[in-house]
């Protein structure tokens, strides 16, 4: 029969210690909520921003290869019209010289012919023409824009890395006594206290007994109770909320103790 193997930090520790680690892991928990909630909207902010320069991007690219491809177009024209302009002064001079009328006749219409085609190359070069400077308008709103949005994120990245900058070395000290709580942690303790954080608002799954009541519902605790948590003998929960409970001893300990580290951290 296969066995769950367990966190080797985790194996050998009291209740107390489970305990001190729960409340520890709960408030580095809510410690990680503020910076984040002071951080606010401002990285998906950045991310949106992002990806709206990139499509900008995209399409100022899939312009340029259009405009690229009218002013082409335009050029071919012109080349045309000068070529049909070559040709007709060719079959002008070839009709100075022809025997019978059926030769000039034919080199009239070889005439006729190439100028439709100025005609036709004139009428197109145009409306390439009209298309090219429509074209270069919507490349330079898009311009302004891609520019605007560049200025934008980088002002949104300039406040957003100054607010990561101020709490850096908060966030990495939680982070390292995040790794140390949770290892000390059973995985049936850990899931449940996941459990339990995901679905209460305020994100508290250990809450401390103040003043004879439950942190978390503000309900009052029967005195037995109270004293069974002060004990520390066992995982208790408050049966309206379901969080996890401790004394107020233990919280306030625990509380000094992280305030300590993030004060070095910070300092350091």
């Amino acid at each position: 029969m296969a066995t769950t193997a367990k966190k080797s930090g985790a194996e050998g520790t009291t209740v107390e210690q489970k305990l001190r680690a729960l409340y520890r892991l709960q408030l580095i928990d809510s410690a990680i909520d503020k910076i984040r909630q002071i951080r606010g909207e401002l990285p998906l902010e950045v991310e949106d921003l992002q990806d709206e320069i990139e499509g900008l991007e995209t399409r100022m690219n899939n312009l340029q290869t259009e405009l690229e491809s009218l002013e082409s177009k335009v050029s071919e024209r012109k080349n045309a019209i000068l070529d049909s302009t070559e040709m007709i002064k060719k079959y002008q001079e070839q009709q100075k010289n022809v025997r019978n009328n059926r030769e000039f006749d034919s080199l009239s219409k070889e005439i006729e012919y190439q100028t439709l085609e100025i005609q036709l190359s004139e009428k197109r070069m145009k409306e390439f023409s009209a298309q090219v400077i429509q074209k270069k308008e919507i490349v330079t709103e898009v311009e302004n824009v891609f520019n605007e949005r560049k200025k934008d994120l980088d002002h949104k990245k300039k406040e957003l890395d100054g607010i990561v900058k101020e709490t850096e070395k908060e966030e990495k000290a939680l982070a390292a006594a995040s790794t140390e709580a949770a290892d000390k942690i059973e995985d049936r303790l850990l899931n449940a206290y996941k459990r339990i954080r995901t679905s209460v608002k305020n994100g508290l799954a250990v809450v401390a007994v103040e003043r004879g009541s439950s942190g978390g519902s503000f309900i009052k605790i029967p005195p037995q109770r109270q004293l069974d948590i002060a004990a520390r003998k066992k995982i208790i929960t408050d049966e309206h909320s379901g969080r996890i409970l401790v004394d107020e001893d233990l919280a306030a300990e625990e509380t000094e103790s992280l305030r300590e580290l993030t004060q070095k951290a910070v300092m350091a």
